[in-house]
């Protein structure tokens, strides 16, 4: 008759738990898209400059020093290893749960029931029909091991865990995402120093061309062949380009802190060699195909590993709906003194005992957490098809920027040449009073501004290029 009642309920919970895991409400299963481009811009070539390593991108050895000193002393990418190990130590942490627990440890304590309780009359009465006191107080000692174990039968801890390690290789892919981004921040820096270097010197140039052609203004103005305002006209540009160098000189001293901040050091020179800057040619680029992309760079790759890690938090939510089976068991000894503590078997004590459970009534907190996972899970596709639109949008701009800076430098090269010739010329002229003041001045001016242009347009090309690496996933590797 017990069997038959034993069975009974356990045939009525099994039928609950039935009736739990039929009302799981439908997830969306949203899936990425799949139709990205074969190619760039109608490029069939195959090599990607992603793949190379950043030693053997970049030439300057100053740079790459610098490069170097970021990656072991940089603060925020250091903050980002440790989100790393916490990330790995959460890994740990979700293994651990799908495995038994077992603690060992001890107790002692006193005991004293009261009269009018049931243990008491039991006491008193026993001291009535025996006549042995019983002690005021009953002492307990216990020592031994207990285990707890959730049987994982729906996968919910093991999937857990490895929602866990593709999250802990998303924080990777986020470090080397990091990498990319301050290599490349390092050397639009170190260019932009280089840039000021080369426009300062022009600048310094000028302003001792401007200062003989002053001088032969003044001349003039004694022979009475150009009045004051054509001297104070040249004074006036003078003091102009005097002003303006202060200008470089302190975009100089903020672009060096800038470097020695993403190398985690204090204001100090930077090492740099600028005079052959505008003899630099810009590394070739190779775009390749998009499929390279995807394996490259580690931005789409962290949205990747999140939407995996999103998908399985899913399975994780739906398991909260279906029983759960919980083992717990303990043995050791226990005693009222401690000299028979360890008699065995008669202060030997043990129990076994398994648990399934399943949620029934008010189930909306588990609802809730089930529905969030299913939106996190539609929300980590659009941001990994993001990331691959963007990637794929960068590359093609910056293909289209490198070219079309390639043909300005051209061109403005050019304009240097003609406008350099002309400042002899005009001087000349203006000796021989075959031409107008004005016209020196403006030719100078023209001058001078062509070459601040070109130098940046030289630091455009080079970042362009730079940027272009960081875009196809290059510089982490």
């Amino acid at each position: 008759m017990r069997q038959k009642s034993i069975l009974k309920y356990v045939g009525i919970a099994l039928i609950a738990a039935s009736f739990t895991g039929c009302m799981i409400p439908n997830a969306v299963n949203k899936e990425k898209r799949g139709d990205m481009p074969g190619t760039f811009s109608s490029s069939n070539d195959t090599m990607t400059s992603g793949a190379i390593l950043r030693k053997n991108f970049f030439s300057d050895s100053n740079l790459l020093a610098l490069i170097d000193t970021a990656l072991a002393n940089n603060q925020e990418l250091n903050i980002i290893l440790q989100e790393i190990n916490v990330a790995r130590n959460d890994i740990m942490a979700k293994k651990g749960e799908y495995l038994p627990f077992l603690h060992i440890g001890g107790a002692a304590g006193t005991d004293k029931s009261g009269r009018y309780t049931r243990y008491g009359a039991l006491e008193a009465n026993n001291e009535i029909k025996t006549g042995t006191p019983f002690p005021a107080a009953v002492p307990d000692y216990t020592f031994g091991a207990k285990l707890s174990w959730e049987v994982d039968i729906w996968k919910k801890l093991r999937n857990a865990r490895q929602s866990t390690v593709y999250k802990y290789l998303g924080t990777i892919e986020g470090k080397n995402f990091m990498v990319t981004r301050l290599v490349s921040e390092i050397a639009y820096s170190y260019y932009e120093l280089l840039a000021l270097d080369n426009q300062l010197e022009i600048l310094r140039q000028n302003i001792q061309i401007q200062q003989n052609a002053l001088q032969i203004v003044r001349l003039q103005k004694l022979a009475g062949k150009v009045t004051e305002l054509a001297v104070l006209r040249f004074e006036a540009e003078v003091m102009k380009n005097k002003s303006r160098q202060f200008y470089i000189e302190q975009r100089i001293i903020e672009a060096e802190n800038r470097i020695n901040f993403l190398v985690g050091r204090f204001p100090q020179p930077v090492i740099r060699e600028s005079s052959k800057f505008l003899q630099m040619v810009p590394d070739s680029i190779h775009a390749g195909i998009p499929s390279q992309l995807l394996a490259n760079r580690p931005d789409i790759r962290q949205a990747e590993y999140g939407l995996m890690s999103a998908k399985l938090d899913i399975k994780v939510a739906r398991a909260n709906f279906y029983p759960s089976l919980r083992i717990t068991g303990g043995v050791g000894y226990q005693a009222f003194n401690p000299q028979y503590l360890i008699s065995t078997p008669q202060s030997m004590i043990y129990n076994m005992a398994g648990e399934l459970m399943a949620p029934l009534i008010n189930r909306k907190a588990i609802k809730a957490t089930f529905l969030n996972a299913n939106a996190k899970q539609v929300q980590a596709v659009y941001s990994y098809e993001k990331a691959v639109l963007n990637g794929f949008v960068d590359v093609t701009n910056g293909m289209a920027n490198i070219s079309n800076l390639k043909q300005s430098y051209s061109f403005k090269e050019g304009q240097v040449q003609a406008l350099t010739k002309s400042i002899q010329i005009s001087t000349t002229l203006f000796k021989s009073a075959r031409a107008d003041y004005m016209e020196v001045l403006l030719t100078q001016r023209d001058a001078l501004e062509s070459k601040m242009e070109l130098v940046e347009i030289k630091k455009q090309q080079l970042n362009a290029v730079v940027k272009m690496y960081q875009t196809l996933g290059g510089g982490w590797n």
